[in-house]
C-alpha cells in the first residue's frame, strides 16, 4: 500500500513551531494558486497542539472541483512540491504532494473536493482531538509505541492506527447525531 514510503518512522513531541511553519506554507500557496481554491487547512497530527507526531506538515487544500487538478498541478509543483500520482491509484479522489527529500519529508498537500470525505473526515478527527485532550493523548501513546514497533513498516504503522481512528470517528458521529437530535 505505502510501501513505496517505508523509511523510517520518526514520532516526535510538539513543535510549537508547526503552526507557523503551515502559515508561511499557506500564503506561498494561496499565492500560487490565487482564487482557485475554496479553503486551506493544517491537518495531522502536527495540527494538534500537544500531540507528538512525525515532523511532517500536512497540508488540505479543497477545491470545488478535482477536475481542476490538471491546472493547479504545476502551481503548487512551483513551490518545490513534488506531485505523486501513485497514491491515485488507493485514493482516486485525492492529488498528492509531498516537499522536502525523497527520505525525509516536511510537507506532504492533500488536493481534493472540500466536502469530499478524504479532506473532511481528518478534518473533523483533527477537531475532536483538539476538543479532547485525553484522545489526543492516548493517540500520542499509541503512535509513539507503533513507531518502535513498525520501525520501517509505513503500512503496518497506519494500520495500527486504523482502529483509533475509527473510534473517534463514531464518537464524531454521535456527538453530531445528539447535537441535531437537541
Amino acid at each position: 500500500m505505502y510501501s513505496k514510503f517505508n523509511r523510517p518512522i520518526l514520532v516526535v513531541d510538539y513543535d510549537p513551531q508547526w503552526p507557523i511553519l503551515f502559515e508561511k506554507e499557506k500564503a506561498a500557496i494561496t499565492a500560487a494558486l490565487g482564487s482557485r481554491f475554496l479553503r486551506i487547512e493544517h491537518m495531522g497530527s502536527t495540527a494538534v497542539p500537544g500531540l507528538v507526531a512525525k515532523p511532517v506538515i500536512d497540508i488540505a487544500v479543497g477545491v470545488q472541483s478535482l477536475a481542476a487538478a490538471p491546472v493547479l498541478i504545476p502551481c503548487i509543483e512551483q513551490l518545490g512540491y513534488i506531485y505523486d500520482p501513485i497514491l491515485e491509484q488507493l485514493v482516486p479522489e485525492r492529488r498528492f504532494f509531498w516537499k522536502g527529500t525523497p527520505t525525509v519529508h516536511t510537507y506532504h498537500l492533500h488536493l481534493a473536493e472540500l466536502d469530499h470525505p478524504v479532506l473532511r473526515k481528518p478534518l473533523q478527527f483533527r477537531d475532536y482531538l483538539r476538543k479532547h485532550a485525553d484522545a489526543a493523548q492516548e493517540y500520542g501513546v499509541l503512535k509513539r509505541e507503533l513507531a518502535k514497533r513498525c520501525v520501517r513498516d509505513l503500512d503496518a504503522y497506519v494500520a495500527g492506527k486504523t482502529g483509533f481512528i475509527e473510534n473517534v470517528m463514531l464518537q464524531i458521529e454521535k456527538e453530531s447525531k445528539k447535537h441535531k437530535a437537541a
